[in-house]
């Protein structure tokens, strides 16, 4: 339903000036201030339409307690309660209504004011002629039924805009600063101008963008660039505020810093990208347009025939406009997609899949391409060995890698311990030192040993020229070599290992129609590699952090629409900048905050469940709109007297009724959704 000027998405680029956010308006309405006013609101309807209800004829009579419930002068207390239920419960609508003409975009807002305006007026003007015919009862439940709707799909709608909170939560708030004397303090990250010295220790975060001036280590990038082997780097090497520092101490001098920095630069794209983002049109909105063309015109004509042209007089014809109009606005419209979304919402979380942002949910069930992030979506992430060649027979696979996970098991590099998470056995090593840039040695069983790249074999002249080494390397593997007394006895291949669930996901996905697409900052071979493993349709490989929207813009610029899954905050813009953005929930906090959906249980199977939850979410959505309008067909015409001649009326009671049962159906329609895992695409 279209709640004009308020319950569209919040436009990010309207709310989000920087790193440091704080709730704001959009077009100069306060979403969560509103949300409470519909939540207060509705409360106070609420407790009113008890008492409305007990006195109101119709429900006395249907409850057998007319004698009981009637005094004298109820009629007036029921007035004073209804006005009460009116002026403030409507008021939000009354306010729309102006709104909705002042702008010429008629919608939801016009048709409620109508149909309450008609019942509320129709119904004192029965009271002052001593009349017990009065709609009170159908205007406190229609106000209390839409203040309902619209409080549950404003909570659906409002989009927590915490992204750059998040990428700026990425770097940390100190670091300590090297003074000329080597002393070392620690200061706030926000005083760095630029140039100062700054030492990181092993396993804390780069406070700012910069240059190395002392020392070596592996940094872990994954999160800021895509790439998933953590960087080694040395003297004059480059690091990236807000990465990951491995094994070996560090001093940096600071280069960049604020609005220069790479992470701001991130922040740049996101705002951008969502900024850009496009507003799904409400599907309630057009039929609230509709009808209230139809509650209007229906009205009017209504009242002419029967005053005019019959006999009936003008009580009778009022009666039969009244009836139209409200019969026009459904408790059921008001009700039909928020029902469905909290149900769909409730579902998908008890699943694992929470949606953050209702319009980009229902987009979901358009998607005709998916492009997945590599590293810590496809994949794991993490690194694991795919293959073992033995070059000295007298030692089994098991054996090479037990060596080498002997030496591997002092080293924090990723490298090494991916190979001591998948090694069968390891055995105490003596006299352990790395080689530094190329490996490490130890003795293991009396035995010297070495755990060494590519590179110390050229260095030591050894020729590698088996087969399956160049084969390996072409897939974009690591392969480091396992020597012992210096006499070549083995390599381990290892790669960032696919997700058992991705080839399937994949496969139920392209049954789906939905071409299937990965996009990555890793190197062409490891990703052919990938995409060959698992069945993909398409990779775009080496792709720069800042180029990533731009491919996800390329590809819809084929007329397709577009989801995009990541976790990393290199992901961020392009996740903005998708139809549909969607986050593995092992992600960094920033993928999430940025993500229309998030999905907790970091499982590539599960898009193809939140795809499948979207298209039934839609089917409900149609069932409950195509009710709520399409039974006016009937009675409409009925509420009108189009029917009078052979005896068949609609009265206002009766007329409530049918607006009554509709609200139901929904209800129960509503319900009934399901997310069927084994059958998605339903």
């Amino acid at each position: 339903m279209d709640h004009s000027a308020h319950t569209h998405q919040s436009d990010p680029a309207a709310t989000i000036s920087g790193p440091q956010t704080k709730p704001s308006a959009h077009g100069g309405h306060d979403h969560t201030g509103m949300i409470a006013e519909y939540r207060k609101r509705f409360w106070v309807v609420l407790a009113a339409t008890g008492p409305i209800l007990a006195l109101a004829p119709m429900i006395q009579g249907w409850l057998g307690l007319t004698d009981v419930l009637r005094f004298p002068g109820d009629r007036y207390v029921l007035a004073a309660l209804s006005s009460l239920v009116f002026f403030y419960g409507g008021w939000p609508f009354l306010k729309g209504f102006w709104r909705e003409i002042t702008t010429r975009d008629i919608g939801m807002m016009t048709l409620i004011s109508v149909a309450i305006t008609a019942a509320y007026a129709y119904s004192m003007g029965m009271v002052a002629l001593g009349s017990d015919e009065t709609f009170f009862w159908e205007l406190a439940t229609l106000i209390a039924v839409m203040l309902l709707g619209h409080w549950i799909e404003m909570k659906s709608v409002l989009g927590a805009g915490r992204a750059l909170e998040k990428l700026a939560a990425l770097m940390p708030d100190e670091a300590h600063l090297v003074a000329e004397d080597g002393s070392v303090s620690d200061v706030s990250v926000s005083t760095l101008t630029g140039g100062e010295h700054l030492l990181i220790k092993p396993g804390e975060k780069v406070p700012a963008d910069g240059i190395i001036i002392k020392g070596e280590s592996s940094l872990n990038e994954s999160m800021l660039t895509g790439e998933s082997k953590p960087i080694f780097k040395g003297a004059d090497a480059e690091v990236i505020g807000g990465s990951i520092n491995g094994e070996g101490s560090l001093t940096i001098r600071v280069n960049k810093t604020g609005e220069e920095t790479f992470l701001s630069s991130v922040i740049k794209l996101v705002q951008e990208a969502q900024a850009s983002k496009s507003k799904t049109q409400d599907l309630a909105n057009t039929a609230a347009k509709w009808l209230t063309f139809i509650a209007l015109g229906g009205g009017l004509l209504t009242v002419l025939f029967w005053a005019l042209f019959t006999g009936q007089g003008f009580s009778f014809a009022m009666a039969r406009a009244v009836t139209v109009m409200v019969i026009a606005c459904p408790h059921a419209l008001g009700l039909a997609v928020p029902l469905v979304v909290a149900r769909s919402t409730a579902i998908a979380a008890s699943n694992g899949l929470l949606i953050r942002d209702r319009t980009a949910f229902e987009e979901a069930r358009k998607i005709n391409a998916i492009i997945f992030d590599k590293t810590g979506t496809l994949t794991k992430g993490e690194f694991g060995i795919t293959d073992t060649l033995v070059f000295d027979t007298t030692f089994t696979e098991d054996e090479v890698i037990a060596y080498a996970a002997s030496i591997e098991a002092h080293s924090e590099h990723p490298i090494a311990q991916g190979i001591v998470r998948d090694a069968p056995e390891a055995w105490p090593v003596d006299k352990f030192k790395a080689i530094p840039g190329k490996g490490a040695e130890g003795v293991v069983k009396d035995r010297n040993v070495k755990v060494v790249s590519p590179g110390y074999l050229r260095d030591k002249g050894l020729v590698m020229d088996d087969p399956r080494f160049e084969a390996l390397s072409a897939q974009g593997k690591t392969v480091v070599f396992v020597l012992i007394e210096e006499k070549l006895i083995g390599a381990i291949a290892l790669a960032d290992i696919i997700r058992e669930e991705s080839a399937s996901a994949i496969s139920q996905l392209q049954a789906m129609g939905i071409r299937c697409i990965m996009l990555t900052g890793d190197n062409k071979q490891v990703a052919d590699w990938v995409a060959k493993e698992i069945g993909l349709d398409e990779v775009i490989a080496e792709v720069l952090p800042e180029q990533k929207a731009d491919k996800v813009r390329d590809v819809q610029s084929r007329g397709l629409i577009v989801a995009m899954i990541g976790d990393g905050v290199n992901d961020a813009p392009a996740l903005a900048q998708a139809n549909v953005g969607i986050a593995i929930g092992a992600g960094t906090d920033v993928a999430i905050e940025t993500a229309d959906i998030i999905l907790v249980r970091s499982s590539p199977s599960d898009v193809v469940a939140i795809i499948g939850l979207a298209r039934a979410t839609y089917n409900k959505m149609m069932q409950n709109l195509v009710w709520a309008t399409g039974y006016n067909a009937f009675a409409i015409p009925a509420a009108a007297g189009v029917f009078f001649p052979w005896g068949v009326i609609l009265t206002p009671a009766l007329g409530a009724v049918f607006m009554s049962a509709s609200t139901v159906i929904c209800a129960v329609n509503a319900q009934l959704l399901k997310l069927n895992r084994k059958d998605v695409s339903a």
